[in-house]
């Protein structure tokens, strides 16, 4: 039997994206982990709970590191996996490669705080939670589009 992948969110690097040589700019790295960040709490946690704002977080900490960079029209897959779970936050790690390749071309942490979404205070996570992040969504991706799938 296979081991389950990690979660995975791809999507294809837009014109807008880059620099006058093709290549992505810095700061849209950011926004990528961002991106796959929301989609894997989507499956994880529920969209609907996530909009109906009884679930929050707040990013404390975000580390990135580059190994080789993306370019324009460049198809990414960033696999997410929780690393750390503590009793007011969790640690997501983050690779990024070029889709259908095996070498990472970027890193990324973040550490996420669980607040309590009226006060906006640290608070601590459910058990609830605790079990639906350790869970993960081993096996599934979901695309720049929000088609998610499973396994491949």
């Amino acid at each position: 039997m296979t081991e389950p992948k990690p979660f995975r969110y791809l999507l294809r690097v837009r014109y807008g994206e880059c620099d006058q040589q093709g290549v992505v700019y810095n700061a849209r790295y950011g926004e990528y982990v961002d991106l796959a960040c929301t989609e894997f709490l989507n499956l994880v946690v529920g969209r609907a709970e996530i909009a109906a704002g009884t679930f929050e977080v707040q990013v404390v900490k975000l580390l990135i590191e580059w190994t080789a960079p993306a370019r324009y029209n460049d198809a990414l897959e960033i696999s997410v996996a929780l690393k750390k779970l503590g009793s007011t936050s969790f640690t997501l790690g983050f690779e990024m490669r070029k889709f259908g390749a095996s070498d990472t071309i970027v890193t990324a942490e973040t550490v996420n705080v669980h607040i309590e979404p009226t006060s906006w205070t640290k608070s601590p996570m459910p058990e609830k939670l605790r079990g639906q992040l350790a869970a993960g969504a081993r096996d599934r991706f979901v695309d720049h589009a929000g088609v998610t799938g499973t396994g491949g």
